[in-house]
Protein backbone atom coordinates (compact mmCIF):
# COMPACT_ATOMS: atom_id res chain seq x y z
CA UNK A 1 0.00 0.00 0.00
CA UNK A 2 1.27 3.24 -0.61
CA UNK A 3 1.88 5.99 1.84
CA UNK A 4 2.86 9.07 2.36
CA UNK A 5 4.71 11.83 4.32
CA UNK A 6 4.51 15.19 3.55
CA UNK A 7 6.16 15.21 0.84
CA UNK A 8 6.70 11.79 -0.75
CA UNK A 9 4.53 9.11 -1.62
CA UNK A 10 6.77 5.83 -1.12
CA UNK A 11 5.97 2.11 -0.84
CA UNK A 12 9.72 0.87 0.44
CA UNK A 13 10.00 -2.74 1.67
CA UNK A 14 13.17 -4.53 2.91
CA UNK A 15 13.66 -8.35 3.20
CA UNK A 16 16.28 -8.77 6.06
CA UNK A 17 18.13 -11.86 6.85
CA UNK A 18 20.75 -12.11 10.17
CA UNK A 19 22.37 -14.59 11.71
CA UNK A 20 22.84 -15.25 15.66
CA UNK A 21 26.64 -15.39 16.88
CA UNK A 22 26.66 -18.49 17.64
CA UNK A 23 25.01 -20.78 14.87
CA UNK A 24 24.30 -23.91 16.59
CA UNK A 25 22.01 -21.61 18.66
CA UNK A 26 18.59 -22.32 18.21
CA UNK A 27 15.69 -19.57 18.24
CA UNK A 28 12.94 -22.09 18.61
CA UNK A 29 10.10 -22.00 21.73
CA UNK A 30 9.95 -19.28 23.63
CA UNK A 31 12.98 -17.58 22.54
CA UNK A 32 11.11 -17.54 19.21
CA UNK A 33 8.04 -15.61 20.84
CA UNK A 34 9.81 -13.79 22.25
CA UNK A 35 11.60 -12.76 19.68
CA UNK A 36 9.00 -11.78 17.82
CA UNK A 37 7.14 -9.77 20.04
CA UNK A 38 10.30 -8.04 20.62
CA UNK A 39 10.56 -7.27 16.59
CA UNK A 40 7.08 -5.98 16.36
CA UNK A 41 7.90 -3.44 18.99
CA UNK A 42 10.69 -2.12 17.91
CA UNK A 43 9.13 -1.55 14.66
CA UNK A 44 6.29 0.24 16.47
CA UNK A 45 8.75 2.47 18.16
CA UNK A 46 10.13 3.13 15.33
CA UNK A 47 7.10 3.80 12.99
CA UNK A 48 8.04 1.16 10.42
CA UNK A 49 5.92 -1.66 9.13
CA UNK A 50 6.41 -5.24 9.97
CA UNK A 51 4.84 -7.28 7.15
CA UNK A 52 6.20 -10.52 8.31
CA UNK A 53 8.71 -12.22 10.48
CA UNK A 54 9.93 -15.81 10.87
CA UNK A 55 12.18 -16.56 13.67
CA UNK A 56 13.68 -19.75 12.33
CA UNK A 57 16.04 -21.84 14.45
CA UNK A 58 19.45 -20.53 13.02
CA UNK A 59 18.03 -17.42 11.27
CA UNK A 60 15.95 -14.39 11.34
CA UNK A 61 13.86 -13.50 7.82
CA UNK A 62 12.05 -9.83 8.61
CA UNK A 63 10.21 -7.73 5.64
CA UNK A 64 10.15 -4.13 6.95
CA UNK A 65 7.90 -1.54 5.72
CA UNK A 66 9.76 1.93 5.47
CA UNK A 67 9.24 5.86 5.36
CA UNK A 68 12.44 6.86 3.03
CA UNK A 69 14.36 8.96 5.53
CA UNK A 70 15.57 5.83 7.40
CA UNK A 71 18.45 3.43 5.76
CA UNK A 72 18.30 0.31 5.34
CA UNK A 73 21.53 -0.05 7.19
CA UNK A 74 19.93 1.69 10.17
CA UNK A 75 16.96 0.21 10.09
CA UNK A 76 19.17 -3.23 10.43
CA UNK A 77 20.83 -1.39 13.39
CA UNK A 78 17.74 -0.71 14.88
CA UNK A 79 16.42 -4.37 14.86
CA UNK A 80 19.64 -5.92 15.67
CA UNK A 81 20.76 -3.52 18.31
CA UNK A 82 17.66 -3.10 20.16
CA UNK A 83 16.17 -6.91 19.94
CA UNK A 84 19.57 -7.97 21.29
CA UNK A 85 19.53 -5.19 24.23
CA UNK A 86 15.95 -5.90 24.95
CA UNK A 87 15.89 -9.31 24.42
CA UNK A 88 19.17 -9.70 27.13
CA UNK A 89 17.78 -7.41 30.03
CA UNK A 90 14.50 -9.26 29.85
CA UNK A 91 15.77 -13.21 29.97
CA UNK A 92 18.49 -15.38 31.87
CA UNK A 93 19.70 -16.36 28.41
CA UNK A 94 21.41 -14.63 25.81
CA UNK A 95 21.30 -13.40 21.84
CA UNK A 96 23.50 -12.23 19.95
CA UNK A 97 23.64 -11.16 16.37
CA UNK A 98 26.61 -11.69 13.98
CA UNK A 99 27.62 -8.34 12.57
CA UNK A 100 26.15 -9.16 8.95
CA UNK A 101 23.79 -9.09 7.50
CA UNK A 102 21.20 -9.53 4.04
CA UNK A 103 18.91 -6.70 2.84
CA UNK A 104 16.92 -6.51 -0.40
CA UNK A 105 14.56 -4.49 -1.79
CA UNK A 106 11.09 -5.40 -2.74
CA UNK A 107 8.86 -3.72 -5.40
CA UNK A 108 5.45 -3.40 -4.72
CA UNK A 109 4.74 -6.13 -7.16
CA UNK A 110 6.84 -8.52 -5.65
CA UNK A 111 5.64 -7.70 -1.57
CA UNK A 112 3.19 -10.25 -1.82
CA UNK A 113 5.73 -12.89 -3.25
CA UNK A 114 8.60 -12.30 -0.67
CA UNK A 115 5.40 -12.26 2.46
CA UNK A 116 4.55 -16.07 1.03
CA UNK A 117 8.48 -16.64 1.12
CA UNK A 118 8.85 -16.05 4.65
CA UNK A 119 6.00 -17.35 5.76
CA UNK A 120 6.59 -20.98 3.83
CA UNK A 121 10.11 -20.81 5.99
CA UNK A 122 8.09 -21.78 8.87
CA UNK A 123 9.31 -25.28 9.56
CA UNK A 124 11.49 -25.41 6.19
CA UNK A 125 14.59 -26.35 8.03
CA UNK A 126 13.55 -27.72 11.36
Amino acid sequence: MVKSTRHAKYELYYHIVFVPKHRCSHLTGKTKERLEAIFAEICEDKGLELAESEVMPDHVHLFIGSPPKNAPSLIVNWVKGISARKYNQRYDDRVKWTRSYYVGTAESASKGAVEQYIAEQEGGDE
